[in-house]
C-alpha cells in the first residue's frame, strides 16, 4: 500500500509503503448504481441523511434548483453549494431527477447510508487495504489501475475534469459529473473505474499517520476518528487542483456528509 510515484498530497498520509497481507473477499465489479438504491429504497423506505437534513452539497455547475433553494457556497471551495432538495434522487436539485441515469452511480450519500445499504444487501463497505489492492488490479506499484500511463496517453481511461477547474469542463472524456459506471475499460481485476467518477466511501476511520503504525495483516483502520476515508478520485478531479485519481491517494469526510460526487461499492468476505 502507499504512493510509489511521489505524487502524494501532504496531509493525507499515503506514505510510508508497506506490504499488507489479506484475507480473501469479494468486491463489487462497479460502484452502486442509482438502480441498485431505488431497489434498496423501494423495498425498506429508507430515507438518507440528505433527504432528513433537507439539502446536500451541489457541483455548482450541476445545480437543478431555483434560487431560493441555493443556500450559498462552500467556505474554501467556493464552487460547492448547498442545495436545498438535493439527494441521490435529486442529484442537481429539486429541478432534477435521475431519469435516464439508472446505470450511473448513486450520489449524494453518506457513509452512514452507504451502511444501511450493505447491512440490507448482506454485505459491507471494503477497509481501504481491501479498496487498494482490489483498484491495482493486480499491477503492483503503479500509479494507476492500468499502469503509469497518464489518464490521457492513447485516449481518455477515466472520468476526470478537462480543462480550467472549476469554470470550464471541454468534456473531452465525454462527462461534465457522473459517466456510467460500465464506462472506460476494467482494470486487471475487473473492476470498472475505481479512480475518477466517484469518490468511494470506505470502512476505516481515517488518520494521516496510520501508515507508520497499522497491522500488516488484514488492517482495519484505526478504532475511532472523526472523518471516514474516500478513495478513488471523482469527475471533479484534475491536476491543479485535486490529483487523487490515483491508486494511493486518501481522502476522508465526515460520515454524515453527503456531496454529488461520492458513491460506494461493497464487498463479502
Amino acid at each position: 500500500m502507499g504512493d510509489s510515484s511521489g505524487d502524494q498530497n501532504p496531509g493525507d498520509g499515503e506514505v510510508p509503503r508497506h506490504e499488507v497481507t489479506l484475507d480473501a473477499f469479494e468486491i463489487d465489479a462497479t460502484t452502486v448504481t442509482n438502480a441498485d438504491f431505488a431497489r434498496f429504497v423501494d423495498a425498506t423506505g429508507y430515507r438518507t441523511e440528505a433527504e432528513t437534513f433537507g439539502f446536500s452539497a451541489v457541483f455548482h455547475l450541476a445545480v437543478a434548483a431555483d434560487p431560493g433553494d441555493i443556500m450559498g457556497q462552500a467556505d474554501g471551495t467556493p464552487w460547492w453549494f448547498g442545495v436545498q432538495g438535493a439527494d441521490w434522487a435529486h442529484p442537481g436539485g429539486p429541478l432534477s431527477d435521475v431519469d435516464g441515469l439508472a446505470d450511473h452511480p448513486v450520489t449524494h450519500v453518506s457513509w452512514n447510508d452507504a451502511v444501511a445499504y450493505c447491512d440490507w444487501a448482506g454485505r459491507r463497505l471494503p477497509t481501504e487495504a481491501e479498496w487498494e489492492y482490489a483498484a491495482r488490479g493486480g499491477v503492483d506499484g503503479a500509479k494507476y489501475p492500468w499502469g503509469d500511463a497518464e489518464v490521457n496517453d492513447g485516449g481518455w481511461r477515466a472520468n476526470i475534469w478537462q480543462g480550467a477547474f472549476p469554470r470550464e469542463n471541454t468534456l473531452d472524456d465525454g462527462w461534465l459529473t457522473t459517466a456510467p459506471v460500465r464506462t472506460f475499460e476494467p482494470n486487471g481485476f475487473g473492476l470498472w473505474q475505481p479512480v475518477g467518477n466517484v469518490w468511494e466511501w470506505c470502512q476505516d476511520w481515517f488518520d494521516p499517520g496510520w501508515y507508520g503504525r497499522s497491522p500488516a495483516a488484514s488492517p482495519a483502520g484505526p478504532e475511532a476518528g472523526a472523518m471516514r476515508i474516500l478513495r478513488g478520485g471523482s469527475y471533479l478531479c484534475h491536476i491543479s487542483y485535486c490529483n487523487r485519481y490515483r491508486n494511493s491517494a486518501r481522502s476522508s469526510n465526515t460520515p454524515d456528509s453527503s456531496m454529488g460526487n461520492a458513491g460506494f461499492r461493497t464487498v463479502a468476505a
